[in-house]
């Protein structure tokens, strides 16, 4: 009897695991359930279709249901899936369109639904008018507003990564008056203050204004339509809202199931992608990850380790035996002319996970110094006292800085310590580097801590 897979969520790590799974088994039955209109598309690449970068939303897709029919993969989009079974093991099955419900059968069942916008539950946030950026179909909705009733004047909510890569797609590409507004004293909650208040600085200088330690209160509407919202310090008139608070584990599915969730609310799942229901797997933003220093279940939602985590999922599906290697939140982030980098732990994780630590922060230039367009980058470094290995680093600068960041991640994922980063053999040319490249120029600094 043919074995029958189904997949919760054609994006990252949906298919990203149906694709192994054929790969490595031609017989097993595939069939993956999609509630928006497009499967295995880049949601990184919404801002700079917002912003007019990318003219196409038809770029962003990697494969449509059709190129995964002819890898005998079966793709039903505009299909939600509103119930598990995990008894009788089948799904419930919502037709979008036609609102007809029916159940399917399964022998194995990865869930990969994502995640979900933070939505802040004030009065008025379901104003149209007011987005959350985090799928394709998500992403097309706010570029048509864009595009058709041409915004004078945008709020951001929240100062995270997608909200500040908005904020440059409607600031820098489109002439919008970009407000962000964030609660917290800076941008960029995985840095830690000292850089972040560096990113704050970085979207003053290109002009978005900045409004910090102020919480949304409510947002308001007229003739059908945002109009502004309201915050502790008063109202800031708007003609587009921007949800940019981060998102969570979208695991409300798994946990209507008694599918147990772990970490933040993310499913439960062991470095194989198992969750502790029999036949049940799960994958990608939805899903629980573990991250390489603490050696602690963690959450963050990348696609890197969707993808990863798909790619995990889909071989064991096939009868493999892999394990997840786990994450260390390594990302980077354009706004306009600056870029902003991290990975490992920053000074808050070292603090929380009982690590005794020193950080070393040096302000350098991303070129030689005479060659044109060198311009800042300052970096962070951080290692353990007692062995001198790095377990973090973030660096914000112009560009030719972000970057940087995958060596001090590689130094991270091989246990270097700071003797050996400051002695790795780093490739120079005035155009890229000075002599001393910053990360080590950095190193250099903690190394006169440790």
């Amino acid at each position: 009897m043919t074995r029958k897979v189904v997949v919760i969520g054609a994006d990252a790590a949906g298919m990203s695991a149906a694709s192994q799974l054929r790969r490595l088994d031609r017989h097993v039955e595939i069939l993956v359930f999609e509630r928006g209109h497009y499967t295995s598309y880049s949601a990184c690449g919404i801002p700079y279709l917002v912003g007019g970068l990318i003219k196409d939303p038809g770029r962003l897709i990697s494969r449509t249901p059709d190129d995964f029919a002819s890898m005998g993969i079966n793709v039903r989009t505009r299909s939600e899936v509103t119930g598990i079974d995990t008894v009788s093991r089948t799904v419930e099955v919502l037709e979008l369109d036609t609102g007809r419900t029916y159940h399917e059968p399964y022998d194995q069942l990865l869930i990969a639904t994502g995640a979900k916008p933070i939505k802040p539950q004030v009065e008025g946030i379901d104003t149209p008018g007011v987005f959350g950026v985090n799928t394709l179909d998500s992403g097309i909705e706010l570029l048509k507003a864009v595009e058709e009733r041409r915004p004078r004047k945008a709020v951001i909510i929240g100062g995270g990564y997608i909200g500040l890569e908005v904020a440059e797609a409607l600031n820098c590409h489109r002439g919008l008056d970009v407000t962000v507004v964030e609660r917290a004293p800076t941008v960029m909650g995985t840095l830690d203050q000292d850089m972040g208040k560096l990113v704050g600085e970085a979207l003053l200088d290109v002009g978005v204004k900045l409004k910090t330690n102020e919480a949304l209160r409510a947002v308001e509407g007229h003739q059908g339509w945002v109009k502004g919202v309201w915050t502790d310090q008063g109202f800031i008139e708007a003609d587009i809202v921007v949800l940019g608070l981060g998102v969570a584990p979208n695991s409300d599915l798994a946990q209507r199931s008694r599918i147990p969730l772990g970490f933040r609310n993310s499913i439960e799942v062991d470095l194989r992608m198992r969750t502790p229901v029999e036949g049940i797997w799960a994958a990608g933003d939805c899903a629980q990850n573990f991250h390489m220093i603490t050696r602690k279940p963690f959450y963050v939602a990348m696609g890197t380790s969707a993808n990863k985590m798909g790619r995990v999922a889909g071989l064991n599906l096939a009868g493999r035996d892999y394990l997840f290697q786990g994450v260390m939140g390594t990302a980077v982030c354009k706004i306009c002319k600056y870029e902003v980098a991290r990975t490992g732990l920053s000074e808050r994780e070292v603090s929380e996970a009982g690590i005794d630590a020193v950080s070393a922060v040096i302000t350098d230039e991303t070129r030689a110094g005479y060659y044109p367009g060198s311009g800042d980058i300052t970096v962070k470094l951080t290692a353990r006292k007692d062995t001198g290995a790095v377990i973090g680093g973030q660096i914000v600068g112009v560009e030719g800085a972000a970057k940087r960041i995958d060596v001090i991640a590689t130094a991270i994922r091989g246990g270097l310590t700071a003797e050996d980063l400051v002695n790795m053999d780093l490739s120079y040319a005035p155009p890229f580097s000075p002599v001393w490249d910053p990360v080590q120029v950095a190193t250099r600094a903690l190394l006169k801590l440790l």
